[in-house]
């Protein structure tokens, strides 16, 4: 299909044929922008009109002293500079960039801040005696500083030793493994153990960390900087021993946020003051979280948990959480049907789950459409929509961040979040054991959106909204946006979130094998993820993607029917909420004269409809006059059909 069809019924949620890699990087903190089209001009353009050759002469010469100068400026060791940031000094603040015992790192330290957090951890357990602190990536200098400036703390440098410089964030979190270990069970890159002196047998009040941030494209994405993370949760998880379950005190020193889904901000002792964040970390969920693979590396969910209940290293309180499903919708027309179908099978595969299921719904979706989803057996809950600055008007991606509204369900503690085209066809139960963000993998290094375990919050939610504007997202949507901002996540099982999509290269026993998962009965998979054309906008007896060149990727009539099974469970009223109308009647009918033409050896052109809709006005109230009108005048659609090729399309999505 192309024109409306293509652009509102199919969107890129993973890597397509054709790649991301020349999407737009503007808009990155600390990116560079130029001119591609500058004109060097000669030395000579540099002397004012009329200006004689020895003049030339003179000023080369001052112009080479000069650079010169600057040059050994830069060089003294007194002034350092990573590739992005610029260093500032000032009256009671120390900067220092090294490389000799830390990760470089040129971040400001402002001593009076510290000095000022170190002081709201004062007064604890021992009736406020001089607290001690583990200092990580802090060189001598500072550490020195450190026990000026605040001479009531005991300061222990910590030795941390570098990843080595073979290990990327690729390695860490790499497109795919053997999740099944057909072959060999995955694998994660060491990273090393903090080292604390051997002298030092109490334990640690303050963590302090200093990370480095480039603040230019993925900054999050850094090994160092994940490293020093999880050496610092770990010391602070130590720390928490005799404590009644309490962690220590996690100070990090940066300019970009730390990883929101490691340290909450639900567990700030104060507000961010400038680059100095103050944590108290509940020390059972940072155990908990730290029992899982450094990356993506391995599965976080072992595979064989999909076919059993399964229970994560959680505390014992987490058994009374409050848990619910959730979807967001911000457009009746596409995907009201998607998510009541998605409703029946959640109650189809769950059986007698508790767990409520929250539909969060924008302005634009109708009193109607909102009773229906009632009906249904979603909670409806009304969102503003939250456009993304930097979509353009009425593209797919225009209204997708309010996504974020799900950091909003705060009277849940554990949300798994299901996109509206997904068709669940076992228990999603198990995913509740995992924690944020937990999802499977999309493509390199990024996970998929569609399906998501996250842990509502307040300030989490302030912190999605508040970097709309200086974080770019991959796609030009949440997924990429989310990748950057939760680049510390754990990988589920593909099998939870099972794409319905084909590569090209795949081999002819990988696409069998697909379909078989796909065909089984009972069901192997806990959710199908519909990407291309939706089952609901083609006519039912089968897969309308096979009638499009570029839309075939996607086609599978054995997951196209299942999905019909379940639409067919809900009451007949709600299925009237799965008709087509009349334009869309057109597009299907053109879509088949076009795998005609095109001869497609499968033949699903050839196949009769059968399909009921087909004859079922779907606007409601219209008399058989007047859908007999529309009718005739959408078979004239196809002179405005072919304005948008189906390449262009799909590389915006």
């Amino acid at each position: 299909m192309r024109g409306f069809a293509c652009a509102h019924h199919a969107e890129k949620r993973h890597r397509l044929d054709r790649t991301l890699t020349n999407l737009s990087k503007k808009g990155y903190i600390g990116s560079y922008h130029y001119e591609k089209d500058v004109k060097y001009r000669p030395f000579s353009a540099l002397l004012p009109e009329g200006s004689n050759t020895k003049m030339l002469y003179v000023k080369l010469v001052l112009l080479i002293l000069t650079c010169g100068c600057f040059v050994s400026l830069l060089n003294s060791p007194s002034i350092h500079h990573d590739d992005e940031q610029h260093t500032q000094s000032s009256v009671g603040l120390s900067t220092v960039s090294y490389e000799g015992s830390g990760y470089v790192s040129d971040v400001t330290v402002d001593w009076p801040k510290i000095s000022k957090a170190v002081q709201q951890v004062a007064g604890a357990e021992d009736g406020g005696g001089a607290r001690r602190v583990a200092l990580l990536n802090f060189d001598d200098d500072e550490v020195h500083q450190w026990r000026t400036v605040l001479p009531r703390t005991v300061a222990t440098p910590v030795q941390l030793d570098h990843v080595g410089s073979n290990v990327t964030w690729e390695h860490l979190y790499p497109e795919w493994i053997d999740e099944e270990e057909v072959y060999h069970p995955p694998t994660c890159p060491d990273l090393p153990e903090p080292a604390v002196p051997d002298d030092d047998e109490e334990e640690f009040d303050v963590v302090a960390v200093k990370l480095p941030c480039r603040r230019g494209g993925s900054w999050s994405k850094d090994v160092a900087r994940l490293h020093l993370q999880l050496a610092a949760a770990r010391l602070a998880a130590l720390g928490g021993h005799g404590r009644r379950g309490a962690a220590a005190h996690v100070l990090v020193v940066s300019r970009c946020f730390p990883i929101p889904n490691l340290f909450r901000c639900r567990d700030e002792v104060a507000p961010r003051d400038g680059d100095v964040w103050l944590y108290r970390p509940d020390a059972d969920a940072l155990r908990q979280k730290l029992a899982l693979p450094v990356g993506s590396c391995k599965l976080a969910m072992p595979f064989r948990a999909l076919a059993e209940p399964y229970v994560a290293s959680a505390p014992p309180a987490a058994k009374a959480r409050r848990e619910a499903y959730a979807t967001i919708l911000h457009s009746e027309e596409l995907y009201a049907c998607g998510a009541l179908v998605a409703a029946q099978s959640i109650r189809m595969a769950s059986g007698s789950s508790e767990r409520d299921m929250v539909a969060l719904v924008d302005e634009t979706i109708s009193a109607r459409h909102r009773g229906a989803l009632e009906v249904a057996g979603w909670k409806v809950r009304p969102i503003r929509r939250v456009r993304n600055p930097r979509a353009a008007a009425d593209a797919y991606n225009e209204w997708n961040y309010s996504k974020f509204w799900l950091w909003s369900l705060t009277e849940y503690d554990r949300v798994v979040f299901l996109d509206a085209d997904l068709l669940v066809q076992r228990s999603m139960e198990p995913l509740f054991a995992m924690p944020e963000v937990s999802a499977t993998g999309n493509h390199g290094t990024l996970f998929n959106s569609g399906v998501m375990v996250v842990e509502p919050c307040n300030c989490t939610l302030r912190l999605l909204m508040d970097h709309v504007a200086d974080i770019e997202s991959y796609n030009g949507g949440d997924q990429g946006y989310l990748n950057e901002v939760y680049s510390w996540w754990h990988r589920l099982p593909s099998h939870a979130n099972y794409m319905k999509h084909f590569w090209e290269g795949d081999s002819e026993e990988r696409a069998a094998a697909k379909r078989a998962v796909l065909a089984a009965d009972p069901p192997v998979v806990l959710a199908v993820h519909f990407v291309g054309m939706k089952p609901w906008f083609c006519f039912r007896d089968y897969d309308c993607n096979w009638n499009s060149a570029q839309l075939r990727q996607f086609a599978s009539d054995e997951a196209h029917a299942r999905w019909w099974r379940a639409h067919d469970a809900m009451p007949r009223a709600l299925q009237g909420f799965c008709l087509l109308d009349e334009r869309q009647k057109a597009l299907l009918r053109w879509d088949a004269e076009e795998g005609k033409a095109a001869n497609f050896s499968d033949g699903h052109w050839r196949v009769p409809i059968a399909d009921p809709r087909r004859s079922i006005c779907a606007a409601a109230g219209d008399d058989e006059v007047a859908c007999a009108e529309r009718e005739i005048k959408n078979r004239r659609v196809e002179g405005n059909r072919v304005t948008t090729s189906y390449a262009k399309l799909i590389d915006n999505f």
